[in-house]
């Protein structure tokens, strides 16, 4: 239980979970919870808690990973990679992380070996049969546990690290899908990573607008409007209209990109810099 004063705002509890937790990067997490019209809306860490969350009682609110780096090597605590793991477990469980066969059984194996350690068959079959990490899994318990064979003696977080290399290749790591509708009515759906806002039909990929070429993100009622730098190459009109549900919707939504986009240039990669004539000794990158 966190007490609060009256007028605390959002980043005192954010705070006060990440210290609960020991975790040192909590940045990258957030609060969700769903507000009075039953949205699901981030926590905004500057407003008080009181004037977001109007029924605190009967509302449940989650911490989850809200920011996905490119590179979970980025990550420099074991805690922060656990975290991420659990996160890809359950947005696997929940059908949001969608990959291949041959991916999913992958994925579940390094879980596997993170929760009960090495390869017994009948072992791996009790747990599989306790435990579904996703809907129909039956059909791939055989290929989960031949990977499982594969990882002897690999450690928990060594799992957890190895299930996020994989995860981080997938189209839907970290991809939240909002529904909206282009300027012909087509049905599509909105998301927004760390490279800029990309545009699915279902859940395939079909367009992607990097930062680098975003001038302006804005919203007027349930348009959701993209003014993109002049492009003498590029065949798109310099401002993308999009249609969503509602105003709340899309207001939702041009905060979170613009969150993204704030968080995100903290990563930019610097431009190389010209090679020293002596060799430097170690890595300049830490893990």
């Amino acid at each position: 239980v966190f007490f609060l004063q009256q007028r605390a705002p959002g980043k005192v509890l954010h705070d006060a979970v990440c210290n609960h937790l020991n975790l040192v990067e909590g940045d990258y997490f957030g609060l969700e919870f769903p507000d009075h019209k039953k949205m699901m809306v981030w926590l905004d860490l500057l407003k008080p808690v009181m004037k977001q969350i109007r029924r605190p009682k009967h509302v449940v609110v989650k911490f989850v990973v809200k920011f996905f780096p490119p590179d979970h090597a980025q990550l420099q605590e074991e805690l922060t990679r656990y975290l991420f793991a659990l996160q890809v477990k359950q947005d696997l469980a929940q059908g949001r992380l969608t990959c291949n066969d041959t991916s999913t059984a992958l994925l579940i194996s390094h879980i596997v070996q993170s929760e009960i350690g090495d390869f017994d068959e009948t072992i791996d079959r009790e747990h599989l049969a306790k435990n579904k990490y996703i809907p129909q899994q039956e059909a791939l318990e055989d290929k989960i546990m031949e990977f499982h064979r594969s990882h002897m003696g690999q450690t928990p977080a060594e799992s957890d690290f190895q299930l996020l290399e994989i995860a981080r290749r997938l189209e839907m790591y970290g991809i939240r899908l909002h529904p909206a509708k282009d300027r012909e009515g087509t049905k599509i759906n909105l998301a927004v990573a760390n490279t800029g806002i990309l545009v699915f039909q279902g859940h395939t990929k079909i367009n992607a607008f990097n930062w680098a070429k975003v001038r302006k993100l804005s919203f007027k009622r349930k348009r959701f409007l993209i003014k993109l730098r002049p492009d003498v190459n590029s065949s798109f009109q310099d401002t993308l209209e999009f249609l969503m549900a509602s105003r709340d919707f899309c207001k939702s939504f041009w905060k979170i990109c613009v969150e993204h986009h704030a968080f995100f240039r903290l990563f930019e990669e610097p431009k190389p810099k010209p090679k020293p004539v002596l060799f430097s000794r170690g890595s300049s990158f830490r893990f």
